[in-house]
């Protein structure tokens, strides 16, 4: 459902009938897979070892390699309408990984934008800690007139990411460094969940201005029927 709902978001802003929209949410534990996983020999076996490890594994819609949901992370979405996305895709990525480090200073984190050397799904937009650990990754799904950037920030848990994609990413055959993963509570003790998603609705609301709602019914309605799709076939 989780991707079900953000695809049934972004068609909807691509022709036109739903405005800009952010989504900021609480998932539930699951390994998210890209297009290049979902070719890898070992894909069968990472799916496997996800779901050995208690995590649902789902297709997600942005590209990059595999990454890490659980109740303690936030995932998030902005879908944005745009007449030709692809002249500003990296204009999104700065300004997404801008309002996030922003909002990650504000709780008092040392934030920086870029890469951690042997992260997971790397990516020059990520948000780190000090430089030394990822807070967050971000992705970017172009289709005609609209962009989906989203991802997920760990506040929490930083020990479960590293717990599953150890063997998801080893049956991947991907290289990288448990120790690059961070959380915001391990960088200023006593960021909750709620204070973080705070931070970054506050964030939001300062840039672009926010009003702010539930999914609307008939966007779930239609996730509802197309979910089975972001399910793995292995």
């Amino acid at each position: 459902m989780d991707t079900a709902v953000s695809s049934a978001l972004l068609r909807r802003v691509s022709e036109g009938s739903f405005p800009e929209a952010v989504r900021l949410h609480r998932p539930a534990a699951m390994v998210a897979f890209g297009p290049n996983d979902r070719h890898a020999p070992g894909y069968a076996a990472a799916v496997a070892a996800a779901r050995a490890a208690g995590f649902g594994a789902v297709e997600r819609l942005a590209g990059g390699r595999a990454a890490v949901f659980h109740e303690d992370t936030i995932a998030f979405s902005w879908i944005v309408p745009d007449p030709v996305p692809r002249l500003r895709i990296r204009q999104r990525f700065e300004w997404l990984s801008s309002l996030m480090a922003e909002a990650f200073l504000r709780l008092g984190v040392d934030a920086r934008i870029g890469a951690v050397p042997g992260e997971y799904c790397p990516g020059e937009h990520s948000v780190n800690a000090r430089g030394s650990v990822k807070l967050m990754g971000v992705g970017q799904r172009l289709v005609k007139g609209a962009a989906h950037v989203g991802g997920v920030v760990v506040v929490d848990g930083a020990a479960r990411v590293r717990e599953v994609l150890v063997p998801v990413y080893d049956a991947l055959g991907l290289a990288w460094d448990p120790v690059t993963v961070g959380a915001l509570a391990d960088e200023a003790p006593g960021v909750t969940w709620e204070g973080a998603i705070g931070a970054v609705q506050e964030a939001f609301a300062r840039s672009r201005g926010l009003t702010v709602g539930a999914v609307p019914a008939d966007v779930v309605e239609e996730a509802s029927r197309t979910a089975m799709r972001f399910v793995p076939d292995v």
